[in-house]
């Protein structure tokens, strides 16, 4: 900052950061009037249905749309046939098409696209569409997908030149340090097991839904609750050949996300129907729909950890695949991300961990909250509560062993990585809620885990701000909110930075027409990187402030300052509001300022660049095993996050509580399951079942470590994904601890808990 003024650590913010503001948008949200995809009416709308067949691999032969043709209402029916020269699309790889072509690579995979006049018609013609088809021989787990004589999920034309594209494993990932040969022998224990984590559903309360239209003659409008609109607008004009300025994209805000929205899927399809009827196209997913729309990688990790005598790890090792799904999407990233921590926050001379990324015939997975480290993580907790077991130690003490502190390397090698806060004060807050030391009644277990995930690698976030002349203040930027309240901790920081009052701010966001660029709104960056930029456009403001001010009062601008909220004159401090209506006077107008974060990527990085900022979480659970059911019921469920800042302390509670409920879901009960054939037999609601009231724990505690040592505003870091990253880990040991032997293989169900108990009943009675 210019001038004379105080110096920074002398400056006070104002009253809303740090403070527990009321959401933004949130009453429409709880009242109903918050507008989602599917409430949205335009004039001259035809409706979408798709044609499917129950398998997850097959041959098309045929398809016979006669019967659906003779149906009144019926505006156009689309095959892979009728889409000359599509092209097929994708984040890391270009490999979906935008509908079946030849084969059906995955349930639910549609075939046909059928447009009419009424939903209603448009799913009669969808069903009265005959697919003959031939059942191929798919790959539906991980053993099929990587046997010498597997079938392949993608032929090798999808992927030419690529040296893998001969097999089912798209994309590999290696990080190795040090020397677990040489380091071995110094090993008093080591153990060695394979885990197993599940595919589940995201769940979302709003389904899929996309809504295409023409927009300026030649280009396209489509409004989709998607998390990228402006990563959206890029594969549309590249797949349409239109430039960025026909292709407009509006995202509504989504009715939950988790990662599942972060993605193109039927949007580009959804464009080429508007483009090539002229028509106004909407399409919403039933809940089964949304269940074959995406899902989590579900992952299996073997892994050999090397203990020393006091505790100390000496090597560690895993082999993981993941399991992602008929085509890319994001996959490739999660694999090389999640494995990136694959050896935890913890402190390991030797480490090797060798990753797949491998495609099967199942509904392509995608980016989950968490991407990939909660699998990963998974394997590795349990193997360190494995090896205090084994030393006699408890899952607390042999933690507080071997957790790096700040400034410490718990990633080393060519792309060293190192702890950015203290994270031992979450491990120690978290036992002491949960009251780690005090006596257990019987069949009770606790179990203490800690989770990591980097945060983003590289971004990009612009924002305008415009101060208008009677004090009101207008936001623009890209960041999709979908329940993470992004806008409420702009509105703070603005409220602060110019001292506005927040009821006086309004956030437009949500469409590539009126806002600037934002990459991305995921990896728990929107705080970071826009609220970063949202903070540099107000500085912008008062910079501009002061100059004319200093201009129209005719003072001298090197005797002026600014500070959040006010103008620094030689008479004394001057809001900035005020000060902003003497410089505009009569005239009036308004003041704009622009913010870029910006951060660069490095060349030949594993990931593409360091971690802003890591995502540290602990969580400690007591449970109460039912010895004749194996029923679980949670007691005390803990978990701290290190957020560095907690900018509003309600919305950070929020996220952290609703993440590690979330966790419960993989941890306790969520799978996707298929029959022989691929097809899901779990579709929707009553035969997948998910966290309710009544799963929750008695006592649900959390609570932040705050040390302002994070690179966002005023210190803070990413949160709302740190809760679930290790809740697996933390149930696991708890469930370990209350019946005296390990499950390895999530979810922990009821039936899998009672059988442990009866091979542990079994294997004593033989002894």
């Amino acid at each position: 900052m210019s001038g004379h003024g105080k110096p920074d650590d002398q400056i006070t913010l104002g009253s809303a950061v740090g403070e527990s503001v009321l959401r933004y948008g949130g009453a429409d949200r709880v009242s109903g009037a918050q507008q989602y995809l599917s409430d949205l009416e335009f004039p001259d709308t035809a409706h979408v249905a798709f044609t499917t067949i129950e398998s997850g691999c097959a041959q098309i032969n045929s398809i016979d749309t006669s019967a659906a043709e003779q149906l009144p209402g019926i505006v156009a029916i689309v095959s892979a046939d009728d889409l000359p020269n599509a092209k097929r699309f994708g984040i890391s790889h270009q490999d979906r098409p935008l509908l079946a072509t030849d084969t059906v690579n995955f349930h639910g995979e549609p075939v046909v696209a059928v447009v009419a006049e009424s939903t209603e018609i448009a799913r009669l013609a969808a069903d009265l569409i005959e697919v003959d088809f031939t059942p191929l021989p798919g790959v539906y787990d991980l053993d099929s997908a990587l046997a010498d004589d597997a079938r392949l999920v993608q032929e090798p034309d999808v992927r030419p030149g690529d040296p893998l594209n001969h097999s089912n494993v798209l994309e590999t990932a290696e990080y190795a340090w040090g020397d677990v040969a040489a380091d071995e022998p110094s090993a008093h224990v080591i153990v060695e097991d394979t885990y197993n984590f599940p595919m589940v559903n995201h769940f979302t309360i709003e389904p899929g839904g996309v809504i295409a239209r023409p927009y300026e003659e030649t280009g396209v409008e489509v409004h989709s609750p998607i998390q990228h609109p402006f990563l959206l607008q890029r594969i549309l004009a590249s797949i349409h050949d239109l430039p960025l300025n026909k292709v407009r994209v509006v995202a509504p805000d989504p009715g939950g996300g988790f990662g599942g929205k972060q993605t193109p899927r039927y949007e580009p399809l959804m464009a080429h129907l508007a483009m090539r009827t002229q028509r106004t196209c909407r399409l919403v997913l039933s809940l089964e729909e949304n269940f074959q729309l995406m899902r989590r990688s579900g992952c299996r990790i073997h892994a050999r950890t090397g203990f020393a005598a006091d505790g100390s790890i000496v090597f560690h090792q895993m082999d993981v695949d993941f399991h992602i799904g008929a085509y890319a999407d994001v996959a490739p990233r999660i694999m090389a991300k999640g494995s990136y921590v694959g050896a935890g926050p913890y402190r390991i001379p030797s480490v090797t961990v060798d990753a797949r990324a491998v495609l099967t015939n199942t509904t392509p997975s995608c980016a989950f909250r968490g991407f990939g480290a909660p699998q990963v993580g998974w394997a590795t907790e349990s193997q360190i509560d494995a090896g205090a077991r084994a030393l006699g130690m408890d899952g607390l003490e042999i933690r507080r062993k071997n957790l790096v502190d700040a400034g410490e390397a718990f990633i080393r090698g060519d792309h060293e990585a190192t702890a950015d806060g203290h994270w031992h004060e979450s491990l120690e807050k978290a036992a002491e809620l949960l009251e780690w030391d005090t006596p257990k009644p019987p069949n009770r277990g606790r179990g203490i885990a800690v989770g990591i995930k980097p945060g983003a690698t590289s971004g990009l976030s612009q924002s305008l701000v415009r101060l208008l002349y009677d004090g009101s203040a207008i936001v623009y930027a890209g960041t999709s909110d979908m329940g993470q309240g992004a806008r409420t901790l702009w509105k703070q920081i603005l409220s602060d930075e110019l001292g506005v009052a927040l009821e006086q701010i309004t956030i437009i966001s949500g469409d590539t027409e009126s806002v600037p660029f934002d990459l991305q709104t995921s990896a728990s960056r929107s705080t970071v990187f826009m609220g970063g930029a949202v903070l540099m456009a107000c500085e912008d403001i008062r910079r501009r402030v002061l100059e004319l001010y200093a201009e129209v009062t005719d003072v001298d601008p090197d005797t002026l300052d600014h500070r959040p909220g006010t103008i620094m004159t030689p008479a004394g401090t001057v809001p900035l509001v005020e000060a902003a209506q003497t410089a505009l006077g009569k005239l009036r107008g308004e003041f704009v300022g622009q913010g870029t974060n910006r951060l660069r990527g490095k060349s030949g990085h594993p990931l593409g660049g360091d971690a802003a900022f890591y995502e540290f979480n602990a969580t400690a659970i007591e449970v109460e095993v039912d010895p004749d059911t194996g029923e679980v019921l949670l007691v005390r469920h803990a978990t701290v996050g290190d957020v560095g800042k907690e900018l509003n302390p309600i919305q950070v509670r929020s996220q952290d509580e609703g993440a590690a409920i979330m966790g419960l879901g993989h941890s306790l009960m969520e799978q996707v399951m298929l029959d022989d054939n691929g097809c899901i037999r779990n579709l929707g609601a009553l035969d997948y079942r998910i966290p309710t009231y009544n799963d929750v724990a008695v006592d649900m505690l959390s609570a932040s470590i705050e040390n302002e040592d994070g690179p966002g505003p005023y210190g803070c870091k990413g949160i709302s994904e740190g809760a679930l990253l290790c809740t697996a880990g933390a149930v696991g040991a708890a469930v370990a601890d209350a019946i005296g032997v390990p499950i390895r293989d999530l979810p922990l169900t009821a039936e899998r808990i009672w059988k442990a108990m009866q091979a542990r009943d079994s294997a004593t009675a033989d002894n």
